[in-house]
């Protein structure tokens, strides 16, 4: 009897739990030509004429219909950060979300408001990238991709300066397109590995002509406030940050919880290993710490979703994958190793709110998939990501180390 009575019991309340998930509905849907058609090919296509409007093609999406989604900037509460800008049509997204949330370090660290060069660090990179290639004799990984630890990497060597010192676009361009000078860099590349060629700085002077005739040549000093700095003290003096104050925080069960691991995805091209990796209920709740606590974050993982659409900006995870109460670590793992979780895209978190009892959060974002509204709105380059989505899809996040103590003294 006690057995038919637990039996019961636990029917109803299973029965209680699938009741309350909320069934969602799909439907497939044609993107229309947005920012990146209208305004970034416009700029970019007499520099690169093989770029072409995308084929307009249908996509299975989720319906939001009648989702009380916080769609609004002013809905959230955030800490400052500049402007959104666009990478245009470059793969480097890394380096926008880093350098935006490095500059609201600074800024919450020494009040001051500062636009820095993303592309000053995306030269160097490449640069690092080629050596490697060298090194390796080909076998590393050169695409147009890094991780967010690349920026604090290269800061620390090669430090940084403003935005209006070397902003990369020349000849009048708008909007970066590295497409071509990529090309010219791979196949220069294939051509050394093809002849052996394996001379450091004869390969590294060649990819700096390349970039030099693309996007220009650095400048080595500068003045500021009627000041002359160097790219390192410019970062040491000027803006008095620290690159070695970041790190990286991880959560996949590949690797063992509580270590410092490598993040193996093609984007580590150089194999970091500095990955502080955490079980997923302690990654969400540092990240929801750390915003209410006044720090922002870079945070990177999968934006090719059917619970994301750039229509409505808003990112969360459809009950037809799987049930937002279900999302725990072997949910997250089985994703990456099947390949349905990518590592996609860099963005800056900066805000958050909360609806219905979950957490929202303010994303500032360099895509063109967040543009497709109103340029004037004060949504223009922001997309809202519900917490299930975070859960589920975003892998990990650049964050100043003092925001993880706590954590950070769990770990050998």
């Amino acid at each position: 009897m006690k057995k038919i009575i637990f039996t019961i019991a636990a029917f109803m309340i299973t029965a209680s739990l699938f009741a309350q998930i909320k069934t969602d509905k799909a439907k497939f849907q044609e993107y229309k030509p947005g920012f990146y058609q209208n305004s970034i090919l416009k700029d970019v296509r007499h520099v690169n004429e093989s770029l072409k409007p995308k084929e307009v093609k249908k996509h299975f999406q989720m319906v939001q219909t009648g989702y009380n989604i916080p769609n609004k900037v002013s809905d959230y509460k955030r800490e400052w950060a500049n402007p959104v800008i666009s990478q245009g049509n470059a793969g480097t997204c890394w380096c926008y979300s880093t350098v935006s949330f490095l500059e609201s370090e600074i800024y919450r660290q020494t009040k001051k408001k500062v636009k820095l060069s993303e592309i000053y660090t995306v030269y160097w990179e490449y640069v690092e990238k080629a050596k490697e290639y060298v090194r390796t004799r080909g076998t590393s990984n050169f695409s147009e991709g890094s991780e967010g630890n690349a920026v604090t990497r290269d800061w620390k060597k090669y430090g940084t300066m403003p935005y209006s010192v070397y902003t990369g676009l020349i000849n009048g361009r708008k909007y970066h397109s590295h497409a071509k000078m990529f090309n010219e860099m791979i196949t220069y590349l294939k051509a050394v590995k093809k002849s052996d060629a394996w001379n450091e700085k004869e390969v590294v002077e060649t990819i700096k002509a390349i970039m030099n005739y693309n996007i220009g040549e650095p400048p080595t000093s500068f003045i500021v406030d009627g000041k002359k700095y160097t790219p390192i003290s410019y970062m040491k003096n000027y803006l008095k940050i620290n690159p070695d104050d970041y790190i990286e925080i991880l959560s996949y069960e590949q690797e063992p919880f509580w270590q410092k691991v490598e993040y193996k995805v093609p984007d580590n091209w150089w194999h970091s290993k500095d990955y502080y990796n955490i079980p997923l209920e302690d990654f969400m709740k540092v990240l929801k710490k750390a915003i209410r606590s006044g720090y922002t974050m870079s945070i990177g993982g999968d934006v090719s979703e059917a619970g994301f659409l750039r229509s409505t900006q808003a990112a969360v995870i459809p009950s037809f994958d799987i049930p937002y109460q279900y999302i725990d670590d072997n949910a997250r793992q089985f994703r990456f190793s099947n390949g349905s979780t990518t590592d996609d895209h860099g963005m800056h978190l900066v805000g958050y709110t909360e609806r219905n009892g979950m957490d929202w959060y303010l994303i500032k974002d360099s895509s063109s998939g967040s543009r497709n509204n109103d340029p004037n709105a004060p949504e223009f380059g922001y997309y809202f990501f519900r917490q299930d989505y975070v859960k589920l899809k975003m892998m990990g996040f650049t964050i100043n180390k003092n925001a993880v103590k706590d954590i950070l003294k769990k770990f050998k």
